[in-house]
């Protein structure tokens, strides 16, 4: 049984459109209501920044301070079980932020991904089913983070190792010079944290492949059957260091490393078909939503805590019974605290209040 995590207020001070701000919220549904450019996805990315210590569009961290402002502040209580925690994040324009957790710093921020998990799902997420292997390949390391230290401390050593790789890569070419030997030490070092990244991705998407067809088939539904698989390169005889050798020629003439976890991808599949290529903006939605919900359900059965969820304009476009079918999701599957904007506060509010559950409104001008 996961134990019940919610946030039960914050403080926001010069972060992007707040000069200041206090809200102190219900462990249940929470509607965040207003016109189009008021702030309520700031308010919802200021909730992700506590959390993941980074905003959910991946901003630079001196992008999210007020403009004009030189430092931006967020205050926050969070009640985990009879537990209630203090979490303040300070950053100045021109140092690295800073956490605290009942008044002690926190060393790493790494240390603190995962003490509160969050799952946002918002209109640009939408780049998860349509774009690149990228944003799926982040996907995948913002979840298995959260539930894993191991996994993100191997993830940064990783990312660290091939980013000198690459560099050395395009050094060659410049010098026209190889020296193997530099390559080499590189590729001794990276199976170390490879093996564990490709372990752990595959081992999620298979708990999340039946996750996402259960979701699906409840929005939809149960008009297609989704799935989805991991796309790796990953040698079948595990042997790394060999492959790279393999790959070291076409490494050399692109200038950079063309195999590895840093490749890896999500093949979506609606009826044993590719998503991107035959389903319709109706069935992508649908898909993404699932996807997202299959998140939440994996991270907390992985790490035994209810995340918070941000749904910030997801009915947009929907109709009226479509929003209730999905509110009715949530309660059916038990989810913990919520965080619902919307532009249409009667829209929401009607969803919120059919389904029964108590709910607190909270309108931004």
């Amino acid at each position: 049984m996961a134990s019940e995590l919610h946030l039960q207020s914050i403080r926001l001070t010069q972060f992007k459109s707040y000069s200041s701000g206090q809200f102190d919220f219900l462990p249940g549904f929470n509607c965040i209501v207003g016109l189009n450019g008021v702030g309520k996805t700031n308010l919802l990315d200021a909730i992700h920044f506590l959390c993941l210590t980074k905003s959910h569009r991946s901003l630079p961290d001196k992008n999210l301070i007020q403009h004009g402002a030189d430092f931006l502040r967020l205050e926050a209580i969070f009640q985990q079980e009879e537990r209630v925690h203090k979490l303040v994040v300070k950053l100045p324009s021109d140092k690295r932020k800073e956490l605290e957790l009942d008044g002690s710093l926190v060393d790493r921020m790494l240390d603190h991904v995962g003490r509160f998990p969050a799952v946002m799902i918002a209109p640009d997420d939408v780049a998860l089913v349509q774009e690149g292997s990228e944003e799926r390949r982040r996907y995948l390391d913002a979840t298995l983070s959260q539930v894993h230290l191991p996994y993100l401390q191997h993830l940064v050593q990783y990312n660290h190792l091939i980013k000198q790789r690459n560099a050395l890569l395009k050094a060659f070419s410049e010098k026209r010079r190889f020296e193997p030997l530099l390559l080499e030490a590189i590729d001794q070092q990276l199976p170390v944290h490879a093996k564990p990244l490709h372990e752990e991705r595959e081992k999620m998407v298979n708990a999340i492949s039946p996750l996402l067809a259960d979701f699906y088939a409840a929005i939809s539904g149960h008009r297609e059957q989704a799935s989805i698989q991991l796309d790796s390169d990953w040698p079948e005889d595990g042997k790394y260091v060999e492959t790279l050798l393999q790959y070291q020629e076409r490494d050399r003439a692109l200038e950079r490393s063309t195999f590895g976890p840093h490749r890896d991808d999500l093949t979506l599949l609606l009826n044993g078909l590719p998503l991107k290529k035959y389903a319709s903006q109706g069935q992508m939605k649908s898909f993404l939503l699932a996807m997202r919900l299959a998140q939440y359900d994996y991270l907390r059965a992985s790490g035994g805590k209810s995340p918070i969820l941000l749904l910030d304009d997801i009915f947009d476009k929907l109709d009226a019974q479509r929003v209730q079918q999905l509110v009715g999701l949530l309660l059916e599957r038990q989810v913990g605290q919520v965080f619902i904007t919307d532009t249409h506060q009667d829209r929401v509010e009607a969803a919120v209040a059919a389904a029964g559950v108590p709910f607190k409104t909270f309108s931004i001008v």
